[in-house]
């Protein structure tokens, strides 16, 4: 997937679960990539990441902190 389709999706999360009630919305934004996000998709988060993760949400980044390491 494109880094800005996928940056634009993770956002969408993380702008989702911002707006719900609580505090744990890192928590939840990861349990949700988790059970949706296929291995890959995780895996190309975790790597924009590590590349600097240009324009995604801190939730988001604080998120895909939170996941398992993904097997390349």
């Amino acid at each position: 997937m494109s880094p800005e389709k996928m940056v634009h999706m993770a956002n969408q999360i993380a702008a989702f679960f911002k707006s719900q009630p609580g505090a744990d919305a890192a928590e939840r934004v990861a349990a949700h990539l988790s059970d949706f996000w296929e291995p890959r998709m995780r895996a190309q988060l975790l790597a924009y990441i590590a590349e600097g993760g240009a324009g995604l949400d801190p939730v988001a980044i604080a998120a895909a902190q939170r996941l398992k390491p993904v097997a390349a």
